[in-house]
């Protein structure tokens, strides 16, 4: 597969970090696209930045120029109070970085929009709600008391809206966003996102950072206009956490397994040898077709999906907190 051409081959991923996989060798190699992985001093925090450099890296890897950081731990998944707290100290440095890099301003000196996308009535779509639920918003005290006010008590301005999906609303997220931004003038806007996975492990256990906002196709609610500095007006800050994954690629993930029993058995050995036969474009695209009649674009999500949108979405409140305030809320 050349670097800069994509095919039809693509098991659904909204995770940079799983689409540079995607190439031979450690995925640095790729022409426009930078890799750095490192792990956080005395955790299990695995961090990898990838960095679409130019036109040609965002052709290979699908994905729009800019910085995609991702944050990898698999207790994450657990309820584990003193490791979530960890998680949410390192992650509002990463927010501190991001929001000081888009707006040119320190983290508790600009006006923040925070914005939870997708159906607080669907589980594996209700992670954006659910934060924006736990924020403590303080826009209206500098509405109310002034701006003087907010810098005597080292407040940010903070606001936040959930806009619902169009089923519920009629409304195009970006449409709602737009008369927002125009009233309420933010110089950002964070915004939180369920996304889908091509690995099951890394549901509930990965969170994304991306300074190239919301693109069509996007998210587990696939949103139909993109959530962009260009579309809008003032930065996007993308967080997302991948909470589905489809089917065909868990049946992808087993392929191999699948080939060598095929091959042990005498009256399966033909099949396997040709499941092995094929390339992995072919092997996808033929488990796809076999599963669509069957069960359509059927996307599957961890049965204790409610406990871990819920722990992840306080991660995340928090460390938008600690980022923002100098003080716990």
């Amino acid at each position: 597969m050349k670097q800069e051409n994509r095919t039809e081959f693509e098991v659904r991923t909204d995770l940079a970090v799983e689409e540079q996989e995607r190439f031979p060798g450690d995925g640095g190699e790729i022409s426009g696209v930078s890799l750095r992985k490192w792990r956080e001093s005395h955790s299990d925090i695995r961090m990898t930045e990838v960095k679409i450099l130019d036109e040609r890296g965002a052709r290979a890897m699908g994905k729009p120029v800019g910085t995609y950081l991702t944050l990898e731990a698999d207790a994450l998944a657990k309820k584990d109070e003193g490791y979530h707290e960890e998680i949410s100290e390192k992650l509002a440095g990463y927010f501190c970085e991001l929001i000081q890099k888009l707006t040119g301003k320190k983290e508790r000196e600009a006006g923040i929009l925070a914005v939870g996308l997708g159906n607080y009535h669907v589980t594996p779509d209700a992670l954006g709600p659910r934060v924006i639920s736990h924020l403590q918003m303080t826009r209206h005290l500098k509405e109310e008391y002034g701006a003087i006010f907010c810098k005597e008590h080292q407040l940010p301005v903070l606001s936040g809206i959930v806009p619902g999906v169009m089923a519920q609303t009629g409304m195009e997220t970006a449409e709602i966003l737009k008369g927002i931004v125009r009233e309420a003038k933010p110089d950002l806007l964070i915004v939180i996102d369920a996304l889908a996975a091509r690995s099951i492990r890394r549901l509930g256990t990965t969170i994304q950072l991306t300074d190239t906002g919301i693109h069509p196709g996007s998210g587990v609610g696939n949103h139909r206009h993109s959530l962009t500095k260009e579309s809008l007006g003032v930065p996007v800050l993308a967080v997302g956490v991948p909470t589905v994954v489809s089917a065909a690629a868990i049946v992808y993930d087993t392929v191999d397994v699948m080939t060598e029993t095929l091959k042990k058995n005498s009256g399966t050995k033909e099949t396997g040898r040709y499941m092995e036969s094929l390339v992995p474009e072919e092997q996808y695209l033929l488990i796809r077709e076999l599963l669509a009649p069957e069960f359509g674009n059927l996307y599957v999500t961890p049965p204790d999906i409610d406990e871990r949108i819920e722990n992840l979405s306080y991660t995340i409140s928090e460390s938008i907190h600690k980022a923002l305030f100098s003080h716990k809320i």
